[in-house]
């Protein structure tokens, strides 16, 4: 196809590519020169390669959890730290990179990951299943075909964030790494985990300052060795206290690590409001949740008061009733604790979950005015799934004689369009000047 069919077809289709759009990082400080810090997302929610994606990303997820520095959340990360004891000299430090999605150079990470999945992933009952990874990987990480307003680019270098597989794609770059500088500092690196670009860890100083201030710059500078191949890591002063994902940590006398939810200074606390249209059952579990993860990640009883309480004077500014939220929180409290309380127990072996091959999803725009939920399960009780005196939906077969097999309906709600798909859009045709105007041959 010649060069300006292509163009006249990009133009002229429904596009399938991904979207480039930037965000600001308002969670974070402004710039020395005030302009916010930006960060470039490339959405593949409607492109061709997204189906592939997304099985890439069910294949190398494995293989990035069974890695030594993977942890899965914060839940998780507290759970280790909580069983740690440490000598009272040891200090926290953290590191992240900069821009780790856009730096990592894709020519070197195909070719390092590929031979990781060879290795780790090799299936001998299905010769053909790492092969067929490998090409996946490729057609994903080397096909990124971006619309920017009225313009289209080919990504060459560095990863879209947005991209399905692009978590697990980034996590397993740099185990490659790990396993080069982590073993060989495990005197002085006495506790390294990371969550995809950020590190947190604990040193064991030398007991000579000298020294030890030697073998810290060391050490940074091994941690750095991975930025000829795109990645370069911000380390942070050792200190006995440190700011980590949503954990604040703090390092006692006695060698244990105490913890507290971390709350950024610029969080707006912006909960949806009680007139919203949105499902009832959604407040519910918003305090669930957030009564959970206060109880779970602090270490004491009065962090925890603390935080119940400023959670629920901002649910409260936000306009929910005391009358409605008093007894949410109490059911809410009930349940961390006995969340909390049985992990970690060997449980009876639960039941399989229902085969979801015989679900139906009904996919509806949720609206407060709508039939309730119960009134369409029995709707399609009635008269789809076991009408009266006819044959039942999964006894009948479909125009390939197979059986239709379904028995179970499932509502699957969507929000309506707000404010933020009229002023944060993520195609931006259409909107102010050609981006291609802003071009200089």
């Amino acid at each position: 196809m010649p060069p300006i069919s292509v163009i006249t077809w990009l133009k002229t289709t429904p596009a399938h590519l991904h979207n480039f759009f930037i965000l600001y990082k308002i969670n974070k400080p402004k710039k020395p020169n005030g302009q916010w810090h930006t960060r470039p997302v490339t959405s593949d929610v409607t492109s061709y390669p997204r189906g592939l994606g997304k099985w890439v990303n069910q294949e190398l997820q494995p293989l990035a959890c069974k890695q030594a520095s993977f942890f899965k959340d914060s839940f998780e990360l507290k759970t280790i730290i909580s069983e740690l004891s440490v000598h009272p000299s040891a200090r926290l430090f953290t590191a992240d990179t900069t821009s780790v999605y856009t730096n990592i150079k894709t020519d070197v990470a195909l070719t390092l990951i590929s031979q990781l999945i060879h290795q780790e992933l090799s299936k001998p009952q299905q010769p053909s299943y790492t092969e067929a990874l490998v090409s996946a990987l490729h057609i994903v990480f080397t096909n990124s075909i971006v619309k920017f307003g009225d313009t289209y680019w080919r990504q060459t270098l560095g990863t879209g964030m947005g991209i399905a597989p692009a978590p697990p794609w980034a996590t397993i770059f740099y185990i490659l790494h790990e396993p080069h500088f982590v073993p060989k500092w495990s005197t002085h690196l006495i506790f390294y985990k990371r969550f995809i670009d950020d590190i947190i860890g604990i040193w064991l100083p030398h007991p000579d300052m000298d020294t030890d201030t030697s073998l810290w710059s060391v050490f940074c500078n091994d941690l750095q060795q991975w930025q000829w191949h795109g990645l370069e890591w911000t380390v942070s002063p050792r200190s006995t206290r440190c700011n980590f994902m949503d954990l604040a940590l703090t390092l006692t006398p006695t060698g244990k690590i105490d913890t507290n939810l971390f709350e950024k200074s610029q969080n707006l606390y912006l909960y949806i409001p009680p007139g919203s249209a949105h499902p009832k059952g959604m407040i519910k579990g918003l305090i669930f949740g957030n009564n959970l993860c206060i109880m779970h990640l602090c270490s004491h009883e009065d962090d925890i008061t603390t935080h119940l309480a400023n959670f629920k004077t901002r649910l409260l500014t936000r306009g929910y009733p005391h009358s409605l939220l008093e007894p949410l929180f109490l059911q809410a409290v009930k349940h961390a604790k006995a969340f909390i309380t049985n992990q970690g127990r060997d449980h009876p072996t639960q039941p399989l979950p229902h085969n979801t091959s015989t679900k139906i999803f009904l996919h509806l725009e949720f609206h407060p005015e709508d039939p309730k939920p119960q009134a369409i399960h029995r709707l399609w009780q009635e008269y789809v799934s076991e009408p009266e005196g006819k044959r039942p939906l999964q006894d009948m077969c479909n125009s390939f004689k197979e059986k239709v097999n379904l028995d179970r309906l499932t509502l699957a709600y969507s929000r309506p369009p707000n404010l933020r798909n009229r002023f944060s859009v993520c195609d931006i045709s259409g909107r102010g000047q050609d981006v291609s105007s802003y071009l200089v041959e």
